[in-house]
């Protein structure tokens, strides 16, 4: 699969969202996921407020990281493309650009906190999830280049 790394459009909001829905539908200690509407909705939001980079294929997008400076708001992976890379290779782009990355995860997501610890992130904070949408327990990862320390 030949992938291009290329800045979200307005159009990709609904594949987007069905990336995104493919997740919390398949997530089974997740509420009930947004209809595609209100995904598309928050993803032309996500599109428009953040700095959100794409790997695409000829067909459209197959992945997305969403950040507004040094804060990742999204990193997701469509089913058919992940185990091959994708969300590495989406953090290395954002650490190419930033001395210092952070994000929350929910504190369920074993996979997500695994892949951001072997990315070197380090759980520096833990809340009840009075500050996410889901309203469930997350934590909070930083992720500092070296030299920058």
């Amino acid at each position: 699969m030949r992938l291009a790394l290329a800045p979200a459009r307005p159009r990709d909001a609904r594949p987007l969202a069905r990336i995104l829905g493919a997740w919390s539908r398949e997530t089974p200690w997740m509420e009930q996921p947004l209809g595609t509407a209100e995904d598309r909705l928050a993803l032309c939001r996500l599109i428009r407020d953040s700095d959100v980079v794409t790997l695409r294929t000829w067909r459209g997008p197959v992945a997305f990281l969403a950040r507004r400076g040094e804060e990742i708001h999204a990193l997701y992976v469509a089913p058919e493309a992940r185990g091959q890379g994708l969300g590495k290779r989406l953090l290395d782009d954002a650490k190419a650009r930033a001395d210092r990355l952070a994000l929350w995860t929910l504190q369920a997501n074993a996979g997500a906190r695994r892949f951001y610890a072997r990315e070197g992130f380090h759980e520096t904070r833990f809340s009840f999830g009075e500050g996410n949408d889901a309203r469930l327990p997350d934590v909070r990862l930083v992720w500092q280049r070296e030299e920058a320390r």
